[in-house]
């Protein structure tokens, strides 16, 4: 069973947001599960700008290239530098350590997204 807080809302390509500012972004245990051992991991800069629904980034892993999607569109506000020594940080801690963005975001479209309930029985 993997860990889906219920704070957090859900892609159905398994990335998640906090819907608090400022809006944080990262991929769900289940992915980094399936992606297996990541060991890169591509971001945009800060003042970039993000779309909802398109891609930001990428996530190599032993198994795969990833392309990484915005849940919702706004101005990256902070990335988390630490992926780039540490990619494993998203294996670890998908949820905390692990975190790849922190967005000014437009979050009235979060409600479309995913709830905790919702994505739990899309992975089962």
């Amino acid at each position: 069973m993997f860990e889906v807080p219920d704070d957090r809302r859900y892609l159905e390509s398994h990335e998640w947001i906090t819907t608090d500012a400022p809006t944080r972004v990262g991929i769900t245990e289940f992915a980094q599960d399936e992606l297996g051992d990541v060991v890169f991991v591509e971001l945009p800069e800060v003042g970039d700008s993000v779309t909802a629904g398109e891609s930001f980034g990428v996530v190599e892993s032993i198994k795969a290239v990833s392309d990484l999607y915005a849940p919702v569109s706004g101005e990256v506000v902070s990335v988390n530098e630490e992926l780039f020594d540490r990619p494993e940080l998203v294996n670890e801690d998908p949820f905390g350590d692990g975190w790849m963005l922190e967005l000014d975001a437009e979050v009235d479209g979060a409600d479309d997204l995913l709830s905790a309930e919702e994505y739990r029985e899309q992975i089962e």
